[in-house]
């Protein structure tokens, strides 16, 4: 059983920083996309980033470039996504997936997801 784990959100101030981990199990986790999501009240699941199996590749929504990195650690199957500067409209659940290989920033093509983890940003 495919089993995805996030964790590191909380309440941050505006302009701040936080970082998100995305532990895997029951996977094989090197040969996996591996994508981060959100969804704040009101909206649809929308894309933030994604890694491609090996690392080479990754991808950002325009509303995150500059100030979001994704990274993964294959030998710890785990998968990080750092956030700076964050913004008010940054609060979300935030979620990892993971997805065959070439998967990149289409959500229907993940096949597994995490159960989410919360991040808000306010003063």
């Amino acid at each position: 059983q495919v089993l995805l784990v996030e964790s590191g959100g909380g309440l941050v101030q505006p302009g701040g920083s936080r970082g998100l981990s995305c532990a895997a199990a029951g996977m094989i986790f090197r040969g996996a996309d591996m994508g981060w999501f959100r969804q704040s009240p009101g909206k649809g699941r929308e894309f933030v980033a994604h890694i491609s199996w090996r690392g080479g590749v990754t991808s950002f929504a325009d509303s995150v470039k500059g100030r979001l990195t994704i990274s993964r650690d294959n030998a710890k199957s785990t998968a990080y996504l750092q956030m700076n500067s964050l913004k008010p409209e940054d609060t979300a659940v935030y979620y990892c997936a993971a997805g065959p290989r070439d998967t990149g920033s289409a959500s229907w093509g993940y096949n597994y997801w995490g159960q989410g983890t919360q991040v808000t940003v306010s003063s």
